[in-house]
């Protein structure tokens, strides 16, 4: 594995959760991104998965079958174990293996995981200190908590089409999958902090992560604003961030982000564009100014970045300490990865995990992505299932493996 060119690793830090283990009853990519988080901090992470694979398996392509690129890394750090829990004896394998375990997480909607046998109150009856994590769409306790519950529409139940609106954009979500990815962070941080309390007090813990609430919580942070009071004393949505001027602005040649936030800022960017007029604005005096005044200081930022090539505003903006960069490309962050050898999808970049500095480089992919299935054996041994029984399962079809297939390079 090479690594090194991002430079921003610790060596000298063991891992948090070494000795923690996970029952993964999740798929796509809440659950998985939350589990691809415990794992890259060092607990041991057991996925279950049916006959079908995890989704995020075929997300996107691969060059080898169910090792999408979206997989090699959300599924790092992972064992995987194919399993039919609807069945008598996966199902006392379930229990078998949540008995061993600290916590366990599951996206499986409520009358699912009724069905399935894997409420909380099941859950504990194998592990009566377990921390259990169920991820939802909507609160459990109000009128669509079966709802099913996708990105989009979370999104669209959070704001954020609304946020698209006020900013004079067509009503849109985000172009990536924002809900899934900030709720998996939550239930990352949810899970660590019941670890935790476990630690001290014994006891574990029954956590519903609902997507509305955490994407309502981001979004309010600031655009709760004057209608948080009560009564309002004012509308809601923060305005600066609202305004239709706050984008990227072009350059000759390409575009650029400056942000003056500062009066300070201001000045520097005014007096380098020769527009002292501009730097000595009375509307720079104070934050409320600037905050009142944003859209047409907007509109002056833009028209002078308009005038010099993105290099040149590189070049200068930054030694006079304006907030400034250009516009990156997937394909250049992508590019800046560093890289990995997966045993059967050959090389590929590493996206790095959101705790970086805190994680040795050698440790941040311990466990390639595993095949769907790969680790059934092996952790079936782990929790006491002797070799004949193991082949029974595998012989009714309880316990399986995708049969490994010729990599597509």
């Amino acid at each position: 594995m090479e690594f090194g060119r991002r430079g921003s690793y610790r060596h000298d830090v063991p891992l948090q959760l070494e000795g923690i283990r996970v029952v993964d009853l999740t798929s796509v990519v809440m659950g998985p991104y939350a589990t691809q988080i415990l794992a890259d901090l060092g607990a041991d992470v057991i996925v279950i998965e049916d006959r079908n694979g995890d989704t995020n398996r075929s997300m996107g392509t691969g060059s080898s079958p169910g090792l999408s690129g979206v997989s090699l890394n959300l599924m790092r750090n992972k064992r995987s174990v194919g399993l039919d829990i609807k069945s008598p004896d996966g199902y006392a394998v379930l229990q078998q293996l949540v008995a061993t375990a600290d916590a366990f997480v599951t996206n499986l909607r409520p009358g699912s995981r009724q069905r399935a046998g894997v409420t909380y109150g099941d859950i504990q009856s194998m592990r009566p200190d377990i921390v259990y994590c169920a991820a939802a769409g909507f609160p459990a306790d109000g009128p669509r908590a079966d709802d099913p519950a996708y990105d989009d529409v979370v999104q669209a139940a959070s704001g954020m089409g609304d946020l698209a609106r006020r900013a004079g954009l067509p009503v849109s979500v985000s172009p990536t999958i924002m809900a899934d990815k900030l709720s998996g962070m939550a239930m990352a941080q949810a899970i660590t902090a019941a670890l935790f309390h476990r630690l001290r007090t014994g006891d574990g813990a029954d956590l519903t992560m609902a997507m509305t609430e955490v994407v309502r919580s981001f979004v309010l942070v600031e655009h709760g604003a004057g209608r948080i009071l009560h009564p309002p004393v004012g509308d809601a949505g923060y305005p600066r961030v609202l305004d239709p001027g706050r984008r990227p602005q072009p350059t000759v040649d390409g575009y650029i982000s400056v942000l003056p936030y500062e009066r300070h800022h201001y000045e520097a960017l005014f007096r380098v564009a020769g527009r002292e007029d501009l730097a000595v604005d009375g509307r720079l005096a104070t934050r409320a100014s600037r905050l009142e005044h944003s859209p047409q200081l907007y509109q002056d930022v833009a028209a002078i970045i308009a005038t010099r090539t993105t290099a040149e505003w590189m070049d200068v903006l930054p030694r006079v300490g304006v907030p400034c960069t250009p516009i990156a490309t997937l394909e250049e962050m992508i590019d800046e990865l560093d890289l990995a050898e997966h045993p059967e999808a050959g090389m590929y970049r590493v996206v790095p995990p959101i705790v970086a500095p805190f994680v040795s480089a050698d440790a941040v992919v311990r466990r390639p992505a595993p095949l769907h299935g790969q680790h059934g054996r092996e952790v079936l041994a782990e929790v006491g299932y002797t070799e004949i029984e193991i082949q029974a399962l595998t012989t009714s079809g309880t316990l399986f493996q995708t049969p490994r297939e010729p990599p597509t390079r």
